[in-house]
Order: C-alpha cells, then sequence, then structure tokens
C-alpha cells in the first residue's frame, strides 16, 4: 500500500513539493502508478476520465480555471476531483484558484505545489511512481559485479558465498550486497538487484565478524544497484552427481517470471573459486557478443567426425574396387 504521505516523504526534495491544502488526506492510497492533466476534462468531457490518477494542472490548465466564471469554475472542478483521487499537485509554483484550494480542503484531497515545469514534473512523477510499484522480492545470495556482469552468487548457508564475494572485491570487483537481496523487475524486461539500506557496503564473514567494504577497500569498490545478468549456485562437490563438462546445456532460473542463465558450480577445497566465477562472467560477455565456445568445439567435433568418416569410407571404396580387380 503507498500513501501520498509517503510520495511526499520520500520525494519531496527531489520533485520540490510543498503542502498547502487538503493535509487530513495525506493517508490516501495512490491505486495506480500514473499520473495525467485533467485538460479535457476541465471543459467537461467526462467520459473515461482516470478519477484514480494524481491530477497535474500546469500553466495551460490554470490560465483556463481562470477564465471561467466562478461557479462554472466550482462545477469543473467538483466533476473531476472524487474521492479516489490521490492528489494535486500544480506545477510551475503558480498560484492555483481559491476554489480549487476550498474543494482540496474540504475533500481533504492533497493540493500540492512545485517549482518544476509541468512536462517534467509529470515525467519525473510517473518515472517514481512506476519504481515504488514494481513488482520485488528478496533472496538469499550476494550480488556482485564482475567484469561489467552482474552475478548473483547463491547457495546454502556456509558454502563459501561471501568469501568468494570477498576474494572478487580483492580483485578489484564490486559489491553490491551481501547474505539478502533485493530484486526488482525494471521496465518489465530485466532484473535490477540491491540491498538494504542498514547493510548496504558491509559484508559478513565468518570467523571474522561485519566488515564495511567501503572502507577497507574504497568506495570504487561497491555500488548500490546492478542488473541481474547470471545468477551461479555454490554446492558442495558430490562425486555421485553428473556435472556438465562441455557447457552446451543452457539452464535458466526464474525471477519474477524473468529468465536468466543459470549456472551449478560445485565446491571443493583446492577450487579456485573466485577464478571460477571470473570465467563465469567472462564467458557470459563472450556468449553477448555472439561466441559460444561450446557450440564451437562441438562443431568442430562433428565436423572432425564427418571428415574421419569421409576417409574411411574412400579407404572402403578404394579396397573393395582393388579385390575385383
Amino acid at each position: 500500500m503507498y500513501l501520498v504521505e509517503d510520495l511526499y516523504q520520500q520525494h519531496s526534495k527531489r520533485l520540490g513539493l510543498e503542502l498547502i491544502a487538503g493535509k487530513q488526506g495525506m493517508r490516501r492510497r495512490i491505486l495506480v502508478p500514473e499520473a495525467h492533466r485533467p485538460g479535457l476534462s476541465l471543459s467537461g468531457y467526462l467520459k473515461s476520465h482516470a478519477r484514480k490518477r494524481i491530477l497535474i494542472f500546469g500553466k495551460v490548465e490554470i490560465e483556463y480555471l481562470r477564465d471561467l466564471d466562478p461557479k462554472l469554475r466550482i462545477q469543473r472542478l467538483e466533476a473531476i476531483l472524487s474521492p479516489h483521487t490521490p492528489a494535486v499537485i500544480v506545477a510551475r509554483r503558480y498560484r492555483p484558484p481559491k476554489e480549487l484550494l476550498n474543494l482540496c480542503e474540504s475533500h481533504a484531497t492533497p493540493l500540492l505545489r512545485t517549482g518544476m515545469s509541468t512536462m517534467n514534473l509529470l515525467s519525473k512523477l510517473t518515472l517514481l511512481l512506476t519504481e515504488e510499484f514494481t513488482r520485488s522480492v528478496s533472496c538469499h545470495g550476494t550480488l556482485v559485479e564482475v567484469y561489467g556482469v552482474g552475478v548473483l552468487i547463491k547457495g546454502d548457508s556456509s558454502v563459501g558465498k561471501s568469501e568468494a564475494a570477498l576474494g572478487l572485491i580483492e580483485r578489484g570487483h564490486r559489491l553490491i550486497s551481501d547474505d539478502t537481496v533485493r530484486v526488482r523487475k525494471r521496465e518489465g524486461s530485466y532484473l535490477e538487484g540491491f540491498g538494504a539500506e542498514l547493510t548496504r557496503h558491509h559484508i559478513e564473514i565468518r570467523g571474522i565478524g561485519i566488515i564495511n567494504v567501503a572502507h577497507l577497500y574504497g568506495a570504487v569498490c561497491v555500488r548500490d544497484s546492478k542488473s541481474i545478468d547470471i545468477v551461479v549456485k555454490l554446492e558442495a562437490w558430490d562425486d555421485q552427481h553428473f556435472y556438465d563438462r562441455v557447457g552446451l546445456e543452457e539452464k535458466y532460473c526464474d525471477i519474477l517470471s524473468v529468465q536468466i542463465p543459470y549456472h551449478v558450480l560445485p565446491v571443493k577445497p583446492g577450487r579456485d573459486v573466485v577464478l571460477l566465477l571470473e570465467t563465469v562472467a567472462l564467458n557470459h560477455r563472450l556468449k553477448g557478443m555472439g561466441y559460444n565456445s561450446a557450440k564451437e568445439f562441438n562443431s568442430k567435433l562433428l565436423e572432425m567426425i564427418s571428415n574421419n568418416n569421409k576417409v574411411q569410407m574412400a579407404k572402403k571404396s578404394s579396397k573393395a574396387s582393388k579385390a575385383k580387380r
């Protein structure tokens, strides 16, 4: 549930908002992540009027209202304001008509004002609301950026996720979040991971405790968020389990209905997990450029087998012809 109060507290500085009326309605819910200018609705055409959106009054709307007769002005404003209207925002720091002030106060509709231009306000507000309404989940793991690739390291507790992340940081890669990663879907097509504000830039190492990566290694080794490009699961090595040794099979995992490339990395003493994670990231970048080492190797292998078969067939044919002679 997202309220007008939440929008005001979180983004009032960014949007330059000030509350001028309807303070008692700050607990109103914002039901849809949309805002619009009620230009046509002010003229009296109310068919398909979006009553659940935040209303934005710009220069055109304010000047149009000023040109109306006071009684007609009240009538038009009452027609577009409803109990479902979350809030009204006046752009360019215009002074709203007193009828709008009185109606917002009587209807308990928050009336806000900002110095931003109308179109700039509309675009930024829509972007902020879309981000707030985006679906998100929490997952257990560590998110790091390796060679520009967002790698989400998952696995059972104590398998070595944080130690692997620390080794990557030592080599100049960056930490996004440790232990708990918040994941949200952006623009309906990709995932973005970030950490909680309390644990941001911190990592827990058993036997040492919680350390601040930004303080130890510098601000260049951390970042607040990163797109999740691949998921790597660390698991204890099992001799009875078959592990892919060629890499032809592409595996994916589903997070918020987005398919992410998935790799299982067995861990045992002597394996350089940090080096393996770097290799996974580099191989992912190579695939993105159109080069698939496993498929190239498989093609060369099939071509070699085909050539050997042709040579064998030629030899058999030659022996058969000699036998006939």
